[in-house]
């Protein structure tokens, strides 16, 4: 590739600089990776180094050092290049920014890739900002490959023709390939042309590059060829520019310095059909006379190429030929401009004092409406002289002593950024000026004032904390560029002023020009008016319907549910259903109620159209025409809507539908993208037919249109089509309306739409997984926005990245989303932190947005977290992956929960498509809780968690993780358990129930729901009581017989009503339930069917003031129910379990202390257990969510390293040393074996001497008889 070091090789007289700090540090030794490196003097207020490449080089990036083991480095230079050390251009990054970052240290390199390659023989770096702990430090390296050129100069009456091999010629595709520099505004570069109307032409208006084209236009069909795009601009700078035009068919690439533009040519035809030839640097108007008023070009053109046929001075003219004087090199005009590019900067030269006429011309380019352009002081204090800008003017003024003043202005808009000449003349009594030596626009004043030259004349502003200095202007400098300053009439020596050898200097850069147009490419979006300075842009957006930094986001709602969610009444309103993306708002009518809103676009078409004469082969195509909208725009309303519908009727006489003997129908209609559709009103798509077709009523058994009957009468075919993604109706088809006497007639309705379907466009992600989508291809401004809910702590919600830059938002903590991208500054990140966790299972929206002015990001009201860009910035988005959504590239930091409403620049992401619950991804925030494998129990509340789900078991009486571990307890005698309803603090300060309700709303309770179970013999006892500040209380007691009392008092006596008459002092659990709602109360005791009670009408609905809870026995203060008295002693014996009221489970407070432990006091013995716990109906949990599951099988563990064998060898020699002790034991314990050793004589065995083994036995035990060996 192009990438050779082009530095290194080179001679050290190839290096020059302003100065050097000493001969260890001079420029020569300015290479990269080098053991010194460039330093100038630390005086020197111009430092610059400066490199002979030796010959013409194309290059394509720069490298940079800071100097060999120093603190000495650059963090900021500005690179320049050209053909000629009197003559430079500054490299614009993309962004118009002229500095490129430097260096954080000394030996780190810092490479930047050209986003176009440039042609340069010499370069320059000027170091703009160093490391402030040092100084300048520079080493440097350029990389490229060498370039061939084949210059001509075209004067401005000379042409280069290239002739055609075969005439006409007849192209699908084509590429041509030049290169050009010009000091001139106007030229035509190319032009060739045919009979047939096509042609292309390629030339400079306003310094900008335009390319014309027209393959043919149609004679038939009213569709114009012609195509116009212009590029660039500022384009007469004497620098080479580089232009590519690659054609195939009618798509189109048109390249200018990196700049690509891409289109389509207008009209239907993909060849272009040229004459004989095509004509470079001009045209000769005898052979075309079209373009007679057009200037030729004049400067120096390279490499032309033209569909890969090279021109050059060396070869055989006999496919092309010059016309005039045409040199072979390039000459390079006059042009020695000079940069204002400072806060200070200006020039001082030195004037003929005391003389009584002044006279200065100049010419001067800039964008700023306001800058001081010249300033003198007259001698003898008469007053001062000031030329400046001011609303793109040239003003005047000569302050005389006593504060006259002679003012006055000329010209217009002279900002635009083009070469203006000023020339300026007084004399005492008179002033004239003259702008772009136009003598008839010239303006002359009289005006009697005094003139005697001062000392000294200052161009582009005054010197600031200067001493002494007679320039006294308050107005701000000039920014922009001056050159052919003369005095006098004397030409201002440049070289001279350069080296200070005439008159001073500040901030200003000699032999270039370094003004860019931040405008071009425009990146104020929607037709936004981009208005720019010297080293900055805004863009006015007032007439286009958007706002922002950039004209990015629409002020129009998206739909008409949207103004009807804002609380607007039916009326036309203006929406943009693609917010911020290309489509341009539109009015519409809204038809606003309380459960909907519809939005009602209304069309040319909404009255009846009569047809005939029409044929299949000749139909009529019928177009629509939407109000205030095109097609593009009525379908985007379609595609965020939930719901749209449009009425169809089509009435015929003997004019048929689909009755076709080919089988394709006669009449059809139109949606979106010109698809054609078969179906009609009150049929599903695919299915051709009619609504008669399904409900099996036709005119005509055999069809399934009534229109296809035939029939020389009028029939109807009517419908609604509401398949939104087909809709809207674009075009009606008609085609049998030829026959004698057949007539076809239809109407369309408005198209109607309600709902927001964008916001709604949801799915779950149940598990690691990721939704690819296609690549984000934006503009400089991108806004996403976003719903999500989980219960995840972190996760990414979408990623795209290329090789360098990417973006990503993600849920970076519970409560921080960061939105992190890299768009060509580097990475950088935005972090909002919420007050509160975001993973509450709560929909959240994220926006986010990216432009050339900020980074800003959002989550819900919260405040915008807001991060400016620097000045002349670019935003960078060259993403070559997927848009990744749900995880980020290889599933890293999946997000586990639910998204939704995605859209990216307006356009909506279609997520529900790319459901699949095999990956893990399901449509709509369903989760596991809508359908649990297995239930929370015994009022356990489920916590969805997406990948699974979780019990809260926290307002439960049980435990475990369904909530079905029973928590009881046994109570012995004496033992009970009191549970404060209300805390100490209040029940200490308000004995008055009034006080406690008034202070305290929702204590009094309209509804109890009470639950537990138990098992005793012991009879009567009070099991569960419900005390309160007033005299409200609830009693649950079993009595002497066993059978179960309830006992509830709300204001008035208490009601008493029997739960079972049975003995439930039997030992065995019992289960009690009982709920009451205002006045009825339901109660439900073991698994017998619920018993519905109720109170009287007056009876108080409220339970004021509940205060404790007892279990087992009451030991309230105050006065307490006599019957609740009878049954208190001794007290309850026996089991309590699973004890709820309400939200309060005391025994499980006592027993799994948390917070509320406090309001919990026992006296007695209280043993956990679950004695008193019915039996529970069997739980099936899978085997993945038991906990204590553990499979039959020992799991394989691979283990790749030495450590296996090694173990397995040790193993072996300890088993084999083993064996061997044993073997060695056993040899020497029965080295004589059936003999003993001993020291007493060794007697003589008998065959007899033994004894039967059955004689040692207890006699208790069977006798075994055993046979002598001699028997």
């Amino acid at each position: 590739g192009c990438s050779h070091a082009l530095v290194a090789p080179l001679y050290a007289s190839s290096f020059t600089a302003s100065s050097r700090y000493n001969f260890l540090y001079s420029p020569n030794l300015a290479r990269l990776h080098g053991g010194s490196g460039w330093a100038p003097y630390t005086s020197d207020r111009e430092p610059w180094l400066q490199i002979n490449l030796g010959d013409k080089y194309k290059i394509t990036s720069i490298a940079t050092q800071g100097t060999y083991n120093t603190y000495d480095w650059v963090t900021k230079y500005i690179f320049l290049y050209g053909d000629s050390p009197n003559s430079w251009k500054p490299f614009f990054q993309q962004g118009s920014n002229w500095t490129f970052g430097g260096n954080r240290n000394t030996d780190g390199v810092v490479r930047h890739y050209l986003y176009y390659p440039i042609i340069a023989q010499y370069v320059r770096f000027i170091p703009v900002a160093w490391n402030p702990r040092g100084k300048i430090g520079l080493r440097l390296e350029i990389y490229g490959c060498t370039h061939y050129s084949d210059a001509f100069f075209l004067d401005g009456n000379s042409t280069i023709t290239y002739r055609f091999k075969t005439v006409p010629s007849h192209t699908l595709e084509d590429y041509i390939y030049f290169n050009f520099k010009t000091l001139e505004k106007e030229g035509v570069l190319m032009h060739g042309e045919g009979l047939q109307g096509d042609y292309i032409t390629a030339e400079l208006q306003n310094a900008q590059l335009l390319l014309h084209i027209n393959l043919g236009t149609s004679p038939v069909h009213s569709i114009e060829g012609h195509t116009t795009v212009t590029v660039g601009s500022l384009l007469d700078d004497q620098h080479w520019h580089y232009v590519k035009i690659e054609r195939y068919g009618r798509e189109v690439n048109f390249t200018l310095d990196g700049e690509v533009r891409r289109f389509y040519c207008n009209g239907d035809f993909d060849h272009m059909d040229l004459d004989s030839e095509v004509v470079f640097g001009g045209v000769i108007v005898h052979k075309y006379p079209s373009l007679s008023g057009k200037k030729n070009f004049r400067g120096c053109m390279e490499n032309i190429i033209y569909n890969r046929y090279r021109m050059t001075s060396t070869r055989q003219q006999a496919r092309f030929q010059f016309d005039g004087r045409v040199g072979f090199s390039c000459r390079d005009l006059p042009y020695q401009p000079i940069t204002f590019a400072g806060i200070n900067n200006y020039i001082q030269i030195p004037a003929i004092p005391k003389i009584s006429r002044l006279s200065i011309k100049f010419k001067f380019r800039s964008w700023d409406t306001t800058g001081l352009l010249f300033f003198t002081s007259f001698a003898e204090k008469l007053g001062s002289l000031e030329l400046y800008l001011s609303e793109g003017q040239v003003n005047v003024s000569i302050t005389q002593s006593g504060n006259r003043r002679v003012e006055f202005a000329a010209g217009h808009r002279l900002n635009d950024g083009f070469w203006h000449s000023v020339e300026f003349i007084a004399r005492e009594a008179s002033a004239i000026v003259i702008i772009d030596e136009d003598e008839g626009a010239k303006f002359l004043v009289h005006s009697p004032f005094q003139l005697l030259t001062g000392d000294n004349y200052y161009f582009g502003g005054c010197p600031k904390n200067v001493l002494n200095s007679d320039c006294m202007s308050n107005l701000s400098a000039f920014h922009g560029c001056m050159q052919m300053i003369s005095v006098d009439n004397e030409p201002l020596d440049l070289n001279l002023l350069r080296h200070r050898r005439l008159g001073r200097h500040s901030e200003v850069y000699f032999s270039m020009c370094g003004i860019t147009n931040r405008c071009n490419p425009n990146l104020c979006e929607h037709e936004g008016i981009c208005l720019q300075s010297w080293d900055d842009f805004i863009c006015n957006c007032e007439t286009t319907g958007y706002k922002g930094e950039t004209c990015h986001k629409s002020v129009y709602k998206e739909s008409c549910d949207a103004y009807r969610r804002s609380g607007k009444l039916s009326g036309n309103y203006t929406i943009d259903p693609d917010g911020s993306g290309p489509l341009r708002p539109f009015k519409v009518y809204c038809k606003i109620t309380v459960e909907r809103a519809w939005t009602i676009v209304h069309h040319n078409r909404r009255y009846e159209t009569r047809v005939t004469g029409s044929s299949i082969d000749k139909p009529l195509l019928a177009r629509f025409d939407y109000w205030n909208a095109s097609w593009d725009e009525v379908s985007a309303l379609a595609n965020v809507s939930e719901y749209c519908e449009q009425k169809l009727e089509f009435s015929c006489y003997r004019s048929r539908l689909l009755n076709t003997p080919t089988g394709l129908p006669y009449s059809f209609w139109m949606g979106r993208n010109s698809e054609r559709h078969f179906y009609w009103g009150g049929v599903s798509p695919g299915i051709q037919g009619c609504a008669c077709g399904l409900d099996k009523n036709c005119a005509d058994s055999r069809y399934y249109c009534n229109c296809d009957a035939d029939y020389k009468r009028w029939l109807y075919d009517i419908g609604i089509l509401n398949y939104r993604h087909h809709l809207p109706i674009t075009q009606v088809v008609v085609g049998d309306t030829n026959r004698t006497g057949s007539e076809a007639r239809f109407t369309a309705g408005p198209l109607r739409c309600y709902g927001d379907g964008s916001n709604w466009n949801t799915i779950t992600f149940t598990k690691a997984a990721v939704l690819e989508f296609p690549t984000v291809n934006s503009t400089p401004s991108l806004d996403i926005s976003l719903y999500f809910k989980t219960s995840a702590s972190s996760g990414v919600f979408l990623e795209n990245s290329g090789y360098w830059d990417f973006i990503r938002i993600e849920l970076n903590t519970t409560t921080d989303v960061m939105f992190a991208f890299d768009v060509g500054d580097g990475s950088e990140n935005l972090t909002l932190r919420a007050p509160t966790p975001l993973n509450d299972n709560e929909w959240h929206q994220v926006k986010a947005e990216i432009n050339v002015k900020l980074a800003r990001l959002r989550v819900d009201k919260l405040p915008w977290v807001v991060r400016q860009a620097p000045h002349q910035s670019y935003v960078h988005m060259r993403f070559n992956k997927p848009l990744f959504v749900g995880a980020a590239e290889h599933k890293l930091k999946p997000f586990i929960g639910c998204l939704r409403g995605l859209k990216m620049n307006g356009v909506t992401l279609n997520l529900e498509v790319k459901a699949n619950e095999t990956e893990g991804v399901k449509l709509n925030c369903t989760g596991h809780c809508s359908n649990p494998r297995v239930e929370c129990y015994n009022a356990g509340r489920c916590i969805e968690r997406y990948s699974h789900y979780t019990c809260d078991c926290n307002i439960s009486a049980f435990d475990g993780p369904f909530c079905t571990k029973n928590i009881g307890g046994y109570f012995e005698s004496g033992t009970w358990v009191r549970y404060n309803i209300l805390s100490t603090i209040v029940a200490a300060s308000k004995e008055l129930a009034s006080l406690v309700d008034l202070l305290n709303p929702g204590f009094n309770q309209t509804s109890e729901e009470i639950a537990f179970s138990f098992s005793t013999y012991e009879t009567p006892a009070v099991l569960l009581y419900v005390s309160s500040y007033s005299q409200d209380y609830l009693a649950v007691i079993l009595k002497e017989d066993g059978s179960l009392q309830l006992r509830y008092r709300l204001g008035t006596s208490p009601y008493v009503f029997t739960l079972t008459t049975r003995n439930l002092a039997d030992g065995r659990p019992h289960i009690v339930n009982i709920t009451r709602i205002n006045r009825e109360l339901y109660t439900q005791v073991d698994y017998f069917p619920v018993i519905k009670q109720g109170f009287l009408l007056w009876t108080e609905k409220k339970f004021n003031s509940p205060k404790a809870l007892f279990l087992g026995r009451v030991m309230e203060t105050g006065l307490i129910d006599k019957e609740v008295q009878k049954y208190n002693t001794p007290g309850f014996i026996g089991c309590l379990s699973g004890v709820r009221f309400n939200n309060i489970a005391p025994l499980k407070s006592f027993f799994r202390p948390n917070d509320s432990t406090s309001a919990v006091s026992v006296k007695g013995d209280l043993v956990e257990s679950n004695c008193g716990a019915m039996p529970m109906p069997l739980v099936v949990v899978p085997p993945d969510m038991d906990p204590w599951y553990r499979e039959g099988v020992f799991p394989y563990i691979h283990d790749d390293s030495l450590s296996g064998p090694l173990i397995a060898l040790v193993v072996m020699l300890i088993f084999l040393l083993i064996i061997g002790l044993l073997v060695v034991l056993y040899l020497y314990f029965h080295r004589n074996k059936g003999s003993y050793h001993t020291n007493e004589p060794k007697p003589v065995e008998s065959t007899s001497s033994i004894k039967p083994l059955s004689a040692k036995k207890d006699a208790n035990l069977p006798q075994i008889l055993e046979e002598s060996k001699t028997e």
